[in-house]
């Protein structure tokens, strides 16, 4: 009976001995699995902070490279676009320069606010409304056709969005209309370019004769094909010829259209020649 009763003690012993080791490895177990999570967060919160550490620097990167060469096109556009021979001239360069040189920076940004885009529009308005002379509107075109491309840019870019860039209603376009309208008029590229001759100042028959080389009753024939769509008109009978509301709102048109697809392709371009760098 003694030796049975010791035999019980000690297999209870056991029995509790062996339920808290198991215990004890089950904590330890458990203790190990918290800090395998733990490790394995840190290590994926490291892993994420490199990743955005990695892909700031490569945008900030990118937008050096791409503001470098937006202000290169400021000044090459200005030189070649803009009078030649005015007393003005360094003056307005100075300030048409700062202008989109301040607007251009507006690309380092993760958004642009229209407020930014408008208030730059507005100055651009407030120095047109000063300008001395009539030649001014050439200067100004330039620069508003710069200023055009570098917002196009930064739609591109989708750190810049305003109403233009919803998805616009084209259920009410009339092909028929477009086409003798506007598309079938300036289709010739002789009547596309005596529109933009006469967008900023009046041109007699042999200056345009001169400028498209056409003569008599072939630029006649142009001559008339674009007063008949309203783009432009004769000031009298054998009188110089001047641009219409109508055609200097599609030569406006035209020249956004230009624009956007300008600073696309620039886009393109400056992405290719990043990863030729990178490999």
């Amino acid at each position: 009976m003694k030796n049975s009763s010791k035999k019980e003690s000690s297999s209870e012993s056991w029995v509790i001995s062996g339920g808290s080791e198991l215990a004890d490895v089950k904590a330890i177990r458990d203790k190990l699995f918290e800090m395998h999570s733990d490790i394995k967060k840190v290590m994926e919160f490291t892993s994420r902070l490199h990743l955005e550490a990695a892909l700031e620097s490569s945008r900030h990167e990118y937008s050096n490279a791409l503001l470098s060469h937006l202000f290169e096109d400021i000044n090459t556009g200005l030189e070649q676009n803009m009078v030649k021979k005015c007393p003005e001239k360094q003056n307005c360069t100075s300030a048409f320069t700062a202008l989109l040189q301040q607007n251009a920076g507006l690309i380092k940004r993760n958004r642009v606010d229209e407020a930014l885009i408008s208030d730059n529009r507005k100055k651009l308005e407030e120095l047109r409304c000063g300008a001395p002379y009539n030649k001014c509107e050439k200067c100004f075109s330039e620069v508003s056709s710069l200023l055009v491309k570098q917002v196009n840019l930064m739609r591109s870019m989708r750190i810049y969005a305003d109403n233009q860039g919803q998805k616009p209603d084209i259920s009410a376009l009339k092909t028929t209309v477009v086409m003798s309208e506007i598309l079938e008029p300036i289709s010739n590229p002789q009547r596309l370019e005596i529109l933009r001759a006469v967008a900023f100042e009046t041109k007699s028959f042999s200056a345009f004769s001169e400028l498209t080389g056409l003569r008599g009753g072939n630029l006649l024939f142009h001559l008339q094909k674009l007063t008949e769509s309203g783009l432009i008109l004769q000031q009298h009978e054998r009188g110089d010829y001047m641009i219409t509301e109508k055609g200097f709102r599609i030569l406006q048109g035209l020249n956004e259209i230009y624009s956007s697809l300008q600073s696309s392709s620039f886009q393109s371009s400056l992405l290719q020649n990043s990863s030729k760098n990178d490999s």
